[in-house]
């Protein structure tokens, strides 16, 4: 089974160093830790993600196995997007009015939508609040990753397939079964988003393009992909609430 790179991953991985995976995959920690950083707070820093994308590049060296059917380059960035977010949740850096306010947001848009039986618009959830557009997006900028990131997982079109690659992930069947459901969930109330946010869904976790080069696509700022991802973060949250805080 031959990589991007060339290299027959399976028959040399019992003579590859650690050293030598490393600058072989390295790109590929770096290209989703800066993937993932977009939607981070200024105050966390690129190397620490990398870091930790470094030890989830080593498991997955350690770990792979081709008969699983995956390539070790799609293995490895499950592995290494996974051990990113385990140290952002780790850190725990979101104040509890970041956690407050997204929570306000979240539960503004099912009410809104409960009652007007449609999709509503970030201007309506403003008004709604009482707040200005300004500071309403500054607090879906704020929120962005902790309400979208323990959905990672799922929205990577990669980490679907995680359960194949993955046989060594311990679970209880009711929580098997609760995933599941949750799974199907999210994916059906992603094909329910406006088609503006579920694009810049499908372009940013499918197609992996950066905030700016989806701007470019849809012709408009890099912010204001930013507020449409933030968007359809908390339409996602607010649809979910019967399964997951």
């Amino acid at each position: 089974m031959l990589t991007k790179t060339g290299y027959n991953t399976y028959s040399k991985k019992a003579t590859l160093s650690v050293d030598a995976i490393v600058e072989q995959y390295g790109f590929l920690v770096k290209k989703i830790a800066y993937h993932l950083l977009a939607r981070l707070p200024d105050s966390v820093e690129v190397d620490d993600l990398i870091q930790a994308g470094m030890m989830g590049l080593i498991e997955a060296y350690k770990r792979f196995e081709s008969s699983k059917g995956a390539s070790f380059e799609t293995y490895a960035g499950i592995r290494i997007r996974g051990s990113i977010m385990d140290e952002v949740r780790k850190t725990d850096w979101a104040p509890r009015s970041v956690r407050r306010n997204g929570r306000a947001v979240a539960n503004s848009i099912k009410e809104l939508e409960a009652t007007l039986g449609r999709e509503v618009t970030d201007m309506e959830v403003a008004d709604h609040m009482g707040i200005s557009m300004t500071e309403y997006h500054e607090m879906l900028h704020s929120s962005m990753s902790t309400q979208l990131f323990s959905y990672e997982e799922m929205l990577d079109s990669d980490a679907n397939n995680l359960d194949s690659v993955q046989s060594e992930m311990e679970s209880t069947p009711y929580s098997q079964v609760e995933e599941s459901g949750f799974q199907d969930q999210l994916a059906a109330e992603i094909e329910n988003l406006p088609e503006r946010e579920k694009l810049v869904l499908s372009l940013y976790y499918n197609e992996e393009l950066n905030l700016k080069e989806i701007g470019a696509v849809l012709g408009v700022s890099e912010s204001r992909v930013s507020q449409i991802h933030s968007q359809a973060a908390m339409r996602l949250r607010a649809r979910l609430t019967d399964w997951r805080d």
